[in-house]
């Protein structure tokens, strides 16, 4: 009996958040580390199915790059890297594709689908909503002289087609958006995930951008889980990232959550993905679980 009313308690205690959130936009953004573990992901996308029957707006961004390098390793090829940022030639980026379409996105659909709801990845006989103009590495020479480095087809999202998502929204569909994106002269791009999602998170005026790490959210000192900061203001991050702490994978998400929040985002947060039920605690209990960026 005690453990049904607990139970009990627990959904009380999410009543007002879901009357909050219902109709409003979330986007998540899942790494593609943490996909490789079928028990997480299928948390996650139960998380997802969950907000979506009561009533919230789920977008899914994910990410692959473990398993394009993968892809491309078992083709002989070596993944080079330049400030985050993969160097994609036409043959990379015809991976990247099968990979994030075909395969990650593919797999998603059909698990929230066997989950009891309806899911669809945005790219859609050949049409992306997601429009992005090429990206360069700048580099600054010996002389101070600063230059611009091709990197291939990485590009920077510059708009979205807010339509095509808030149509897949309110029939009911999730949205499950692979980092690949369009360009305005045809060519087709490789975009950063972190910044795909707040993108589509400030253009809907999403309520909530959530990024889902391997981490507990943001420490303070380094390798310290005591350090574990719960809510942290703009100058703090950017403290951090000067002392280098917020450093690698972090930094594009703790950038992107500050954009977001300064661009109409009511919250941006980072939450350790690999806890059962992490987007459940984070969104519908009074404290939640991870670092809540402000500005």
């Amino acid at each position: 009996m005690e453990n049904a009313i607990r139970k009990a308690s627990v959904l009380i205690e999410a009543l007002p958040y879901i009357r909050s959130f219902k109709n409003k936009v979330v986007v998540i953004k899942f790494g593609g580390g943490a996909m490789s573990n079928d028990e997480v992901l299928t948390n996650v996308l139960q998380d997802i199915v969950f907000m979506k029957t009561v009533g919230i707006m789920p977008i899914l961004v994910h990410g692959g790059g473990p398993h394009i390098s993968h892809e491309m390793e078992k083709k002989g090829l070596t993944p080079k890297f330049v400030e985050g940022h993969r160097i994609t030639d036409r043959e990379t980026l015809e991976i990247a594709k099968d990979v994030l379409i075909n395969q990650i996105s593919a797999s998603i659909v059909k698990k929230i689908s066997c989950l009891g709801s309806e899911a669809a990845c945005i790219w859609e006989n050949g049409y992306c909503p997601i429009i992005a103009e090429k990206h360069y590495i700048e580099t600054k020479s010996d002389n101070g002289k600063v230059k611009k480095l091709d990197i291939g087809f990485v590009g920077k999202v510059i708009s979205i087609d807010k339509d095509r998502f808030l149509s897949l929204c309110n029939t009911c569909t999730i949205p499950v958006v692979p980092p690949i994106a369009k360009g305005v002269n045809g060519d087709v791009y490789n975009v950063n995930a972190d910044n795909v999602a707040a993108f589509i998170a400030k253009a809907l005026g999403a309520e909530k951008l959530v990024f889902l790490s391997n981490t507990h959210g943001i420490m303070t000192r380094p390798n310290d889980e005591t350090s574990f900061a719960s809510t942290l203001h703009e100058d703090e991050v950017h403290a951090l990232i000067d002392k280098k702490i917020i450093s690698g994978g972090m930094l594009p998400k703790a950038l992107s959550c500050i954009s977001a929040v300064k661009e109409g985002v009511k919250k941006a947060h980072i939450i350790n993905g690999q806890i059962p039920h992490a987007l459940l605690l984070e969104i519908f209990t009074e404290k939640g679980i991870g670092t809540q960026i402000v500005v």
